[in-house]
């Protein structure tokens, strides 16, 4: 059975049209990367979990503060090359501002074949981009949502 996910995705209107809140993928392999090293915050679910509160959950631990208490709703289920299914919820936030990222952490060995064990944080950091940036910053399976989201926006 493949993996799934849920994630959140906020969205706003600014002056040049919509733009979306993203985050740039922590530690070694990404950190400098930018075109396809995006993502929105999301996380694996177990089995029965509930998508929304895993989407709402994994918010918190990838920016470092709770989502917006926002009317979200469901915009879609995306099928990565994988096969690992992402389930996303959407939510108009015009008002959401972080002032830090505080993103929890993996570990992992690094340098490879070093033996060494380093600390990274899952995101480095968010923002709010714009859709036409946006679609060349996200993984590639994400992209489709954007499409979603623009038809349901307008």
């Amino acid at each position: 059975m493949p993996e799934h996910s849920a994630g959140l995705l906020l969205w706003r209107r600014g002056d040049a049209g919509i733009e979306v809140w993203i985050a740039h993928m922590g530690g070694p392999f990404w950190a400098s990367k930018q075109e396809r090293a995006w993502s929105i915050p999301k996380g694996l679910a177990d089995p029965g979990e509930d998508l929304r509160d895993v989407a709402r959950r994994e918010f918190a631990e990838e920016i470092g503060v709770p989502a917006p208490a926002l009317d979200d709703a469901l915009l879609g289920e995306y099928r990565y090359s994988s096969g690992k299914l992402l389930t996303v919820f959407h939510a108009e936030a015009s008002g959401f501002a972080v002032d830090e990222v505080r993103s929890n952490t993996f570990e992992i060995e690094w340098p490879p074949r070093s033996g060494r064990r380093q600390s990274f944080p899952e995101v480095d950091r968010a923002e709010w981009v714009g859709m036409p940036r946006a679609r060349e910053l996200l993984v590639a399976g994400q992209v489709p949502m954007l499409d979603a989201l623009e038809r349901l926006a307008g």
